[in-house]
């Protein structure tokens, strides 16, 4: 596989029809404070192989030359991420997988864990305060020198502060040495204030619907083992918050390849992801939430799915969307 930095990642995420994000378990056993979907060590994970297989090959054969592994913690099913990176490999998709490194228990990690490591073109490995507080330094040591011993790409992900920046720096010095960013890269990313991490958000900042621009990752749908999909990135969604409209339930690869395509013309949505729910306020069904104050783009865009979603082929909301942005002033 080749490397794929996050830039990379970043690029197809922003593209329609080029990236997937597989939702592989709701279970994790770290228990991090600012976790957004709340994974626990007795939450479900995949009990339906048949169907998970199927949504596997949906994926495969999907246009989708990305797909992303995340959860909960995916390497804590064995079975289902050594079946969906082989799968996805031979099928010619490029692979990153979300982790903890809560896997890395010794310097000298079981073959399985190597042959899945080597399907991926990188590994976004997670460490901050909030992992520190669930995981010894040594466990993000050893998963970073296993992973770029397979010469597979490291992006460390980090909660956004100096705090957190500097220890991953740290981190990844003494797992790899000065040179370390031969091997890997940081990425900073915000707290999402959903699931267990919702209570580190008091007061919540808010902001004027008409504010709001483009949310590019509503191109990129979630898909969960059970077969359960949504249109965009917020993993929320497929875990049952947020509108209906966002969601379908497919029971085999055919489904979710009709899912795929119902959500890629959606206007509404192709809208939100191409212009922005800000200035799709100008629509006068949605003229109200241009001043109303919201905490997060998905509560904007959940507000008018909510209204709107039912109507899939819109021709007032393709016709706002052909408004440049500049129009809000």
């Amino acid at each position: 596989m080749r490397r794929l930095t996050y830039a990379e990642i970043d690029e197809a995420r922003h593209s329609r029809g080029k990236t997937a994000l597989l939702f592989l378990t709701d279970r994790c056993p770290v228990g991090c404070a600012h976790c957004s979907v709340d994974s626990r060590p007795d939450s479900p994970r995949i009990r339906d192989f048949r169907l998970f297989e199927q949504v596997v090959e949906g994926l495969c054969a999907s246009s989708y030359g990305l797909i992303g592994i995340s959860g909960g913690e995916p390497f804590i099913e064995r079975r289902g991420l050594s079946y969906a990176t082989e799968r996805l490999r031979d099928a010619g998709k490029d692979v990153s997988i979300v982790t903890s490194g809560v896997w890395a228990t010794s310097a000298d990690p079981p073959e399985w864990i190597k042959k899945v490591i080597r399907r991926c073109g990188c590994l976004i490995l997670s460490t901050d305060v909030f992992h520190a507080a669930a995981l010894p330094d040594q466990r993000f040591i050893q998963a970073a020198r296993a992973i770029a011993g397979q010469d597979v790409w490291i992006v460390t992900q980090v909660v956004d502060d100096e705090k957190a920046g500097a220890l991953a720096t740290g981190l990844l010095e003494r797992a790899l040495g000065k040179e370390w960013a031969d091997h890997a890269e940081i990425l900073r990313v915000p707290l999402l204030p959903y699931g267990r991490a919702a209570d580190l958000f008091q007061p919540i900042a808010t902001t004027p619907g008409r504010r709001f621009g483009a949310c590019h990752l509503v191109r990129s749908p979630v898909i969960r083992y059970d077969g359960s999909t949504s249109a965009c990135c917020n993993e929320a969604v497929i875990l049952g918050r947020g509108p209906s409209a966002l969601r379908r339930q497919c029971d085999d690869a055919d489904e979710l390849i009709t899912a795929f395509a119902e959500f890629d013309r959606h206007a509404l949505l192709r809208a939100v992801g191409d212009v922005g729910p800000g200035v799709l306020t100008l629509d006068p069904r949605l003229h109200d939430l241009a001043d109303r104050r919201f905490k997060s783009i998905c509560d904007l865009c959940w507000e008018m799915v909510d209204r709107l979603g039912d109507r899939a082929d819109d021709p007032l909301i393709h016709s706002v969307a052909n408004l440049r942005t500049g129009a809000l002033g």
